[in-house]
């Protein structure tokens, strides 16, 4: 059974910072590129940063400088490092991973998965 489960949102004034985890069980965690999306209410979930397998990161132009995705294999777990954290950042934020129909082990990799989600409240 796979899971993705998100921790480390909550509320926090503009400037501030917070740090997103999300610990993986079920998936060979090292073949999957991992990726963080929001979701505001009305509006469609938007990619935030991603990091793949190999380690090559991207990131959304509005959070350049701010965000920092990271992934420990060791631990089956991706980051998101969040500094000065903006009232526009305020969403849910979802764990997305991804084996880009990698070939590991024999056979195809495809289906990506999603975590519940854990909410970023950015408010003074």
């Amino acid at each position: 059974q796979v899971q993705l489960v998100e921790s480390g949102g909550g509320l926090v004034q503009p400037g501030g910072s917070l740090r997103l985890s999300c610990a993986t069980s079920g998936i060979i965690f090292s073949i999957y590129d991992m990726g963080w999306y929001r979701q505001t209410p009305g509006k469609q979930r938007e990619l935030v940063a991603t990091i793949s397998s190999g380690g090559s990161t991207d990131y959304k132009d509005s959070v350049k400088g701010r965000f920092t995705i990271s992934r420990d294999n060791a631990k089956n777990t991706v980051y998101l490092q969040m500094n000065s954290l903006k009232v526009e950042d305020t969403a849910v934020y979802y764990c997305n991973a991804d084996p880009k129909r990698r070939y590991y082990s024999g056979r195809v990799y495809f289906n990506d998965y999603w975590g519940q989600g854990t909410q970023v409240t950015v408010s003074s």
